[in-house]
């Protein structure tokens, strides 16, 4: 059953994830009041936002996040460094404030704390299976920090949920996020692929239609309005707490990617780029952003029933139109 006349915080409610959930919040009449909480500054009343309030708070700072969260009765977080600033300073970001928001959200007596992990969690490793479900433990990866920290990050804070009585604990998992707002312009993929966007915004946005040599591996995305909506259906309790993978129901493949922007793919074998990207990634000394290569060792491909059974989510825009959106390309 859902609840009604909510008071939602937020913590970074102006990236990709934020711009899929505020406007659902603010049309919601389950929802009374929102709080988004982020260190720079916002003005809802130009966004349109007539609920939500901001505060200025930093993860790190349990004070901030303490002040904020007074009255809430749910805690959506969703502030999460990606690239930039040295390990420490993401670490303490990610690791640190994300324990920080969960520890004051249950000090506030809120009744759900709401993450956004990641398909990353459960890193990359041959042994995945085609098809993950919720079931299947997290590891963290070998280098990737991000798919380290993610996977962290949901045993600590099932392990801080054990402790704490009456805060059910939601953890969202979805590939990478595509839609207008995807953060860093139409060519940059967001979440864990962002890091490969020091490299795709040099792309041009159409290619001619000349053969692509391409490996073949699979590709897993969401909309950020479908995201949106699985984290409003969190946030109402429109199912029990737990994980939950999120991903649009027709997965691409690299070839696929390559025919969107015009190109006419030539599939090569998946094995040797596998190979390729775990030689990569053992390099020692890798930057944070040059760690992302990780991710092709072996792709993590979900499982979406328990979402679409458990909260009643059905994810509404295809991977394919997605990505055309994402890219500014027409179909």
């Amino acid at each position: 059953m859902t609840e009604t006349d909510l008071t939602v915080a937020v913590t970074g409610p102006t990236g990709t994830f934020g711009a899929g959930l505020l406007p659902l919040l603010e049309a919601d009449e389950r929802v009374r009041r929102v709080v988004g909480v982020a260190r720079s500054e916002v003005d809802p009343a130009a966004r349109g936002w007539v609920k939500t309030t901001y505060r200025r708070g930093d993860v790190r700072d349990r004070a901030a996040l303490a002040e904020a969260f007074a009255g809430a009765d749910v805690v959506v977080h969703l502030a999460f460094a990606i690239v930039g600033g040295s390990a420490e300073a993401t670490r303490a970001i990610n690791v640190e404030g994300t324990l920080n928001a969960f520890r004051a959200a249950a000090d506030a007596g809120a009744r759900r704390f709401v993450h956004a992990s990641s398909v990353a969690a459960y890193g990359f490793h041959p042994d995945n299976p085609v098809g993950i479900t919720e079931d299947w433990p997290v590891r963290p990866a070998d280098r990737l920090f991000y798919a380290r920290e993610k996977a962290e990050l949901e045993v600590l804070l099932r392990e801080e949920a054990a402790e704490r009585e009456g805060i059910g604990l939601y953890l969202l998992r979805p590939p990478i996020v595509v839609g207008p707002n995807a953060v860093g312009g139409k060519v940059r993929l967001p979440e864990w692929a962002r890091g490969l966007g020091a490299v795709l915004r040099h792309l041009p946005t159409r290619l001619p239609p000349v053969p692509v040599p391409v490996p073949d591996l699979p590709l897993q995305l969401v909309h950020e309005s479908d995201v949106g909506q699985a984290l409003l259906r969190c946030v109402v309790a429109a199912g029990p707490p737990g994980a939950y993978n999120i991903a649009a129901d027709d997965t691409l493949t690299a070839a696929d990617v390559v025919r969107v922007l015009g190109g006419v793919p030539v599939p090569l074998p998946a094995r040797p780029a596998h190979a390729a990207a775990r030689l990569a990634a053992a390099v020692p000394g890798l930057p944070q952003p040059a760690q992302w290569v990780e991710a092709l060792a072996h792709p993590a491909i979900m499982d979406t029933t328990r979402a679409k059974e458990q909260l009643g989510w059905t994810p509404r825009v295809s991977a394919a139109d997605g990505l055309r959106e994402t890219l500014g390309v027409r179909a």
